[in-house]
């Protein structure tokens, strides 16, 4: 069955924003980069798949004690029309809570542990050119998740050591997954984030990620910036809460430099 039944698969991008490191801008990226496809004329989906449920406040979405959630959609089969929210304006979510660690555990002893996401997606009645789904910093059972469904893995990384020692792992697990049965999955792309040219590691990590993956590296940056960090407080993403920012630039950069991407791409993944 086609991806939301009415989709074409090659014209829709399911993307995986993932990091098993936590504070590299995955989250910030996941809002921003929904939002801002969006402002380019996009239909966007944003799914919440971190129990912390960061992307769901930083949205805006409604999350209250009668709130269905990615837990109640995965776990107990809710229809999607009815865990879906439109938050912002023209972008649809599906927010997330702490439940959602239930759905860790039931996945582990299922039949369908690695599948439950993909299957979800598979029957829903809606269609959009995108869907971010924003996962948890963790290699789980639901990045897995994520993973199988997805045709793309974006990875955020700060210009430090550190981040880049987990990127090994995380492309083994993409490698993994494309074998095991989503021979579709890539490496999106690499977005470097909280930049600082000013800083000589900064440089230095940016000249490696060039040296060995210059193909999937994004050229759009996203710098260090106050808007950006305050926006998720305001329950908005940074285009809405201060457009003229930096942060809000960067992202709508990032946003066209992705659609151009794959505009030419049109042979097989």
């Amino acid at each position: 069955m086609d991806y939301c039944r009415a989709a074409d698969r090659d014209m829709t991008h399911i993307l995986a924003v993932a990091n098993q490191k936590g504070g590299v801008g995955k989250t910030t990226t996941a809002i921003n980069l929904a939002a801002s496809l969006v402002g380019v004329g996009k239909s966007v989906l944003l799914v919440d798949l971190d129990p912390q449920g960061n992307a769901s406040s930083g949205s805006g979405a409604i999350r209250d004690d009668g709130t269905l959630t990615t837990y109640h959609w995965l776990a107990e089969n809710s229809p999607f029309d009815d865990v879906v929210q439109t938050r912002p304006p023209g972008m649809d979510v599906i927010p997330s809570d702490e439940n959602l660690t239930a759905v860790e555990t039931d996945l582990l002893t299922s039949e369908d542990r690695t599948v439950r996401l993909r299957n979800r997606l598979n029957v829903c009645d809606r269609s959009y050119d995108y869907t971010i789904i924003d996962c948890p910093p963790a290699l789980n059972v639901l990045t897995v998740n994520a993973f199988v469904c997805a045709t793309g893995v974006l990875v955020p990384l700060q210009c430090e050591y550190f981040p880049l020692e987990g990127l090994t792992s995380l492309l083994n697990t993409v490698e993994r997954i494309r074998s095991a049965g989503n021979p579709e999955l890539r490496i999106e792309g690499l977005l470097r984030t909280m930049y600082d040219p000013r800083l000589s590691l900064t440089q230095a990590v940016s000249r490696q990620l060039f040296q060995h993956f210059p193909e999937i590296v994004y050229r759009t940056v996203i710098p260090r910036n106050v808007r950006l960090a305050e926006a998720p407080s305001h329950g908005v993403p940074v285009l809405l809460y201060e457009p003229n920012s930096k942060g809000s630039t960067a992202y709508t950069a990032l946003a066209n430099e992705i659609v151009r991407r794959h505009a030419r791409t049109t042979g097989p993944r």
